[in-house]
């Protein structure tokens, strides 16, 4: 059962994206080290594609993030359980490890879906989904975009606004697993 605070979040979810088609939540791991609320959502995008969103991850009394992936939707199942557990594992690190914030790269450790060559996680503004999703309250919402070892070490090299230019000069398909690197 969701606390309120939880189900307020939901409804800011299913504002800008429609009712949730499915919860996931992936039980291996140090879960027990998450809130006891948290979960990942799945909502339909257009063009088959999902979106993924922690739900729970933040405390409404403080300032929090939640964060989400865009990826395409596959025919059976619904949802893919490998995008639960990499969010679980990055909604870990936020809490156990560093605070993650706009322009963190995480490692995922492996491709973010079978066959990509994304290993990378680069937290982001929601551009596609605009300033009325990124708040609730003082919760942030950002958007885990997956890159290449390539393109995070531009980002290291150049900084982050070198690597956003070049991911929009692109128009890269930042839900296409097997997309080539920008760089």
């Amino acid at each position: 059962m969701h606390t309120r605070a939880v189900k307020e979040l939901e409804q800011h979810y299913e504002r800008h994206w429609g009712p949730s088609i499915a919860e996931l939540t992936w039980k291996a791991g140090p879960k027990h080290e998450l809130p006891d609320d948290f979960t990942i959502e799945v909502f339909r995008r257009a063009g088959n594609l999902l979106t993924y969103a922690t739900l729970g991850l933040s405390n409404p009394e403080e300032s929090g993030l939640e964060l989400f992936v865009i990826a395409p939707r596959k025919e059976a199942p619904v949802a893919d359980a490998s995008i639960a557990e990499l969010l679980t594992a990055t909604a870990h690190y936020h809490l156990t490890g560093s605070r993650l914030d706009v322009g963190h790269i995480v490692d995922f450790g492996r491709p973010w879906l079978l066959g990509a060559r994304s290993t990378r996680g680069l937290v982001s503004l929601p551009y596609l989904d605009g300033p009325e999703l990124e708040w609730f309250g003082q919760t942030r919402i950002l958007w885990l975009i997956p890159i290449t070892e390539q393109e995070r070490q531009l980002a290291l090299e150049q900084g982050l606004e070198a690597l956003e230019q070049a991911l929009e000069r692109s128009k890269f398909e930042y839900w296409n697993p097997k997309r080539a690197s920008v760089v």
